[in-house]
């Protein structure tokens, strides 16, 4: 167990259930990245992620098989310190039969229920996925003959001859040819992508209910599944725990006990389980730690790259230096709210663009028409440059 939630009773609370069942898709996701990661350097791990399905289905079988056997609890469950238990309800009557109750009673879970687990656990999440993979690929397949739809008219029932009068195969017998097997794939896709969604609301659905009923108390089953198999999750106490230990202890010598052969195959066999024991015992906490680490590593070479296309911030530039009064020009004012040209208070202030003085809107559209150029600069300048100011200073 590497995290213990607090609370009271046996009862697991919301948030323990709703963490223990997110945890096996935030494990795929980092171990889809990690190997992502690796493939980068090593390009054979590409076919790993080619069977992505498979390969965290195998590995979460392993998992959640040693996790059954030994704690009577799912991989992640183990890890919050949860069991799972076999619900037992007996009426109990008293002697007066003037009043009668149901009791729940808790046992271990035996082997069927095992092996339901796993196919909760494991199975159905891959045909899910599986499931889901299909459905993306035929909305696709969908969405493209939709679009293309009309560019692939001009091409069905077309008949290509040669100068002959030879005719080839035309693309519309290319349905006469394709195999039954194609045919039935085809038509299987097509049902998925039809009642996929259906299924996956219902399941959304169920499930949504399943959590609302269990966050407010009024069912002991977190899940369908846990329901249909018939089994309460619970906290583990102390003696449980020592007895898990116990037991994993005697189901491993019991192994050692059976091995067979002579002195060196059963040294090389022992060897092997401890080796299997060993990761086994480790694959929780190896798990986690390789999560957070991967995690750290995304966070770090991430903003390394970050700093590094991150565009170099320089200071503003200076702005340009003011333009120089001419010596044939006409001289400025000594009041910087006068007009230049007529020496009195600006009125419908404007701009010279080329050269930034500031004049009165009539007296310098006159001088440029007539001149054109700015009458303190003297650079070139026409009546279009000219710029009303709606602020003067």
């Amino acid at each position: 167990m590497l995290f213990q939630v607090g609370g009271q009773g046996t009862r697991p609370t919301f948030f323990e259930m709703a963490a223990a069942q997110q945890l096996p898709s935030s494990l795929r996701a980092a171990i889809t990245y990690s190997i992502g990661v690796l493939a980068l350097r090593r390009p054979f791990l590409h076919r790993v992620l080619d069977y992505e399905d498979e390969f965290f289905a195998l590995l979460m079988l392993v998992l959640e098989t040693h996790s059954l056997r030994t704690t009577d609890a799912s991989f992640s469950e183990s890890l919050y310190g949860l069991r799972r238990r076999a619900i037992n309800v007996r009426v109990k009557t008293d002697n007066t039969r003037s009043h009668t109750g149901d009791g729940v009673h808790h046992s271990g879970l035996d082997k069927h229920q095992k092996v339901l687990s796993v196919v909760f656990l494991v199975v159905l999440p891959y045909f899910k996925s599986k499931l889901h993979t299909i459905y993306n690929k035929e909305r696709e397949a969908t969405l493209q003959a939709s679009l293309w739809a009309h560019a692939d008219e001009r091409f069905d029932d077309t008949d290509y001859s040669d100068g002959g009068g030879n005719t080839f195969v035309s693309n519309s017998g290319s349905d006469a040819e394709t195999s039954v097997r194609t045919r039935l794939t085809k038509r299987i896709q097509k049902i998925i992508g039809a009642c996929y969604p259906l299924l996956h609301a219902g399941n959304e659905g169920l499930t949504f209910a399943y959590q609302l009923l269990y966050l407010l108390d009024a069912t002991g089953f977190y899940s369908l599944g846990l329901h249909a198999l018939g089994i309460h999750v619970c906290r583990a106490t102390g003696q449980e725990m020592m007895d898990t230990s116990s037991r994993i202890s005697k189901i491993r010598s019991h192994e050692r006990e059976r091995l067979r052969g002579p002195p060196w195959l059963k040294a090389v066999q022992g060897a092997l389980l401890s080796c299997a024991y060993a990761v086994l015992d480790y694959a929780q906490t190896g798990l986690i730690a390789a999560v957070f680490f991967f995690k750290m590593m995304e966070w770090w070479y991430q903003s390394a790259e970050e700093r590094m296309s991150a565009p170099t911030v320089y200071p503003p530039p200076p702005p340009p230096p003011p333009p120089k009064v001419a010596k044939e020009g006409i001289p400025l004012p000594p009041d910087r709210t006068a007009c230049p040209l007529c020496s009195q208070k600006r009125a419908n202030p404007s701009v010279v663009a080329v050269s930034g003085f500031v004049f009165c809107y009539t007296c310098i559209f006159k001088y440029v028409s007539q001149y054109k150029r700015c009458p303190i600069t003297l650079m070139p300048a026409n009546v279009e440059q000219i710029r009303r100011l709606f602020h003067d200073v």
